[in-house]
């Protein structure tokens, strides 16, 4: 929308279709989107110092893309905030052309965007692929935090204890006892139970589709024995909560999903780069599940409101 704005011959009818479809790639169910900040509301990136942070339309993304925002502003950066944009469908496109700057993502689901293709075996070639790829695209990847919100098969710890499980290939010796949780795509998905299969020899007697993305449903599955296993996201607050157990995954059947931040190239500098660093060095999982804790759980603060004490009990505010 830049490039847009910069037309001085572009008629004003074609501008405000610009500026329509640009409002239509948020999630108008998603309940959580703000048009605030320093810069207030309105399209497109504003001056070429103003920093636009976007997120996604889940908790997650809105919550690290409070984070992102609060340290740049620490640093003395001019940020307006666009949250809750959507899919990679919607936001892709939307850094590249200026609509908006930055945004929190995920390593290996990112590089599987942008080539479907890629060799997918390790952290280390995740990582180089997709600086590779979003170059070719305008953007940039700064540092990766060690976070990740990934799909891990989880157990309780009473089952974990009694079946002797620390890694997802103990589970194939009980084949004709187990059963197993997730998602419906789950069953067809390479890194599903195709993967299981493949890459440890776990076949499970029966899948149980429940479809809360690892949510309570799943959770009371496992705790309730209805399952002895279950697909959720290590940025989960149900896992530590529950004291579950997340099953080594030497083979990476689950590829590497690391938090980056994700930057239209032309607004990146050394303070934006040495602000968001700091943020990726301080991000753990443990830490992931925390800042979502405070947001989903009993404290039930407001992902600005938790990204800002975050920021404070780690000294980068």
């Amino acid at each position: 929308m830049k490039n847009l704005r910069n037309r001085a011959a572009m008629i004003a009818a074609l501008a405000a279709a610009g500026a329509l479809a640009l409002a239509g790639c948020s999630d108008p169910t998603a309940g959580g989107g703000s048009d605030g900040g320093s810069g207030g509301s309105g399209s497109g990136s504003g001056s070429d110092s103003q920093i636009v942070v976007s997120s996604a339309n889940f908790v997650t993304s809105e919550v690290v893309g409070n984070v992102y925002a609060e340290a740049l502003r620490g640093a003395g950066v001019d940020v307006k905030t666009k949250f809750n944009v959507g899919s990679r469908e919607a936001y892709v496109p939307a850094l590249k052309d200026g609509s908006i700057d930055l945004i929190p993502d995920f390593t290996g689901n990112m590089l599987l965007y942008l080539d479907p293709e890629a060799d997918m075996s390790s952290t280390e070639k995740i990582d180089e692929q997709l600086a590779a790829a979003l170059e070719k695209e305008g953007l940039t990847m700064l540092e990766p935090a060690s976070a990740e919100d990934k799909d891990a098969l989880v157990v309780t710890p009473e089952l974990a204890e009694k079946w002797g499980l620390t890694s997802i290939a103990d589970l194939a010796a009980h084949n004709d006892e187990l059963k197993i949780a997730a998602n419906p795509e789950f069953k067809e998905r390479p890194v599903g139970l195709p993967g299981l299969e493949k890459n440890y020899g776990v076949k499970p007697k029966e899948f149980v589709a429940i479809s809360d993305g690892g949510g309570p449903a799943t959770v009371k599955a496992l705790l309730d024995g209805e399952v002895q296993a279950a697909d959720i996201y290590t940025s989960s607050a149900s896992i530590p909560a529950n004291k579950l157990v997340v099953l080594e995954d030497p083979k990476l059947n689950f590829p590497s999903q690391n938090v980056i931040p994700v930057i239209n190239s032309e607004k990146t500098n050394d303070t934006v780069e040495k602000a968001l660093n700091a943020v990726s060095a301080k991000l753990s999982t443990e830490e992931l599940v925390k800042l979502n804790d405070m947001v989903s759980g009993d404290e039930k603060l407001e992902p600005a409101a938790a990204a800002k004490k975050w920021l404070k009990e780690q000294g980068l505010a």
